[in-house]
């Protein structure tokens, strides 16, 4: 039973892996083979290889920076082509002479950018052009052709199917809530039962949210990348802008929240009074952050978010005058309320409403 049960997650979970990646495997096939048919029968050029090639890495699987490959991929090309062609024509082809031109191509790579795609085409340009390329073969500007022409193709075959730009953004920004909130809450289960051990797991969950925050970034620099090339998605900048200022203020907010947590554990392994009342702020929040998540829907309205988070400062204000709060307690007030700030900004407000809404409030109490 077990071991039905994990390949029935593993197959789950590579079907899932398979739907998100659907479009873009469709694109760099569509791509390969529109590459070779303009290098092979439009313009001519025999054995065209490079031309598939270049379509298929200028696309690649994920999202990035694809002018930038295209460039590093067709420079990569030549200098591999140049060197290999200038060199197997005098030397001939061989073991010892495969490695001397491998070793010079990337050698040059590296010296004239250094750029880890442009050094590695150089060498495997090298590479075929000494295998694959009988001496003397006048073939290294076609290879630098269809190298241009595999790039465009997969510029043209991206701008034509082009992928969703927002729906990456919108799954990362999720991840990352998500994990902020788990944070949140953990904090507070700490706190309530001043478990030293529970804040210490939570602070360390929230320093290893670095890598959600980077994949975050890089779907929106993969969104706009899209938008850029494919004229059919331009409409929906307004939208990733939107998300890269939830992104901005999501990054501020974690940072925030390892901060609370750092003295939340100092505060437990230090025996720190810590009113339990914070606890329930704390989830608060992470219930504010929650509600936030529910709105990225494609017609979610953040609005709805900021009342959630205008009540966790409220509760703040309406606790402050209950006790006098220790150093750690100040600390931990002090973050929470920053939290608040960042989330009532990644709701759309700019920073100085959001801080009027605040202390409207408490003018309010």
């Amino acid at each position: 039973m077990v071991p039905t049960a994990r390949l029935g997650t593993r197959l789950a979970a590579g079907s899932r892996r398979l739907q998100l990646s659907a479009l873009p495997i469709a694109q760099c096939a569509v791509a390969a083979g529109g590459a070779w048919f303009v290098a092979n029968d439009l313009v001519g050029h025999a054995r065209p290889f490079f031309a598939p090639i270049a379509a298929v890495i200028s696309l690649g699987v994920s999202l990035g920076s694809r002018l930038r490959r295209v460039a590093e991929l067709v420079v990569g090309v030549s200098l591999g082509v140049l060197v290999g062609d200038l060199l197997i024509s005098v030397i001939g082809s061989g073991t010892w002479q495969i490695t001397l031109v491998v070793a010079l191509a990337m050698a040059v790579a590296v010296f004239t950018d250094g750029a880890t795609l442009l050094v590695a085409q150089a060498g495997a340009s090298a590479v075929l052009v000494a295998t694959l390329l009988p001496p003397g073969d006048a073939g290294g500007f076609d290879r630098c052709i269809d190298a241009l022409i595999g790039g465009t193709v997969g510029l043209l075959v991206a701008a034509v199917l082009p992928s969703d730009p927002v729906g990456p953004v919108r799954r990362e920004s999720r991840a990352l809530l998500d994990e902020l909130a788990a944070v949140l809450v953990e904090t507070a289960e700490a706190l309530r039962k001043r478990d030293a051990e529970g804040a210490s797991a939570a602070l360390a969950r929230a320093r290893a949210s670095q890598p959600l925050i980077d994949e975050l970034r890089g779907a929106l620099r993969g969104g706009h990348e899209v938008t850029r090339v494919s004229p059919l998605l331009r409409r929906r900048r307004r939208e990733l802008a939107r998300f890269a200022e939830l992104a901005e203020r999501a990054d501020y907010a974690m940072r925030n929240a390892r901060v609370l947590v750092r003295r939340t554990y100092t505060a437990l392994c230090d025996d720190e009074p810590a009113a339990p009342e914070l606890a329930d702020v704390l989830n608060e929040l992470a219930n504010a952050v929650r509600t936030l998540t529910a709105q990225l829907g494609r017609d979610g309205d953040r609005e709805q978010a900021r009342e959630p988070v205008i009540d966790v400062v409220r509760h703040v204000r309406a606790i402050a005058g209950t006790f006098t709060p220790g150093p750690s307690e100040v600390v931990i007030v002090a973050q929470a309320r920053s939290i608040a700030l960042d989330l009532l900004q990644a709701t759309g407000l700019p920073r100085q409403e959001a801080l009027a809404a605040m202390r409207g409030d408490q003018d309010e109490d």
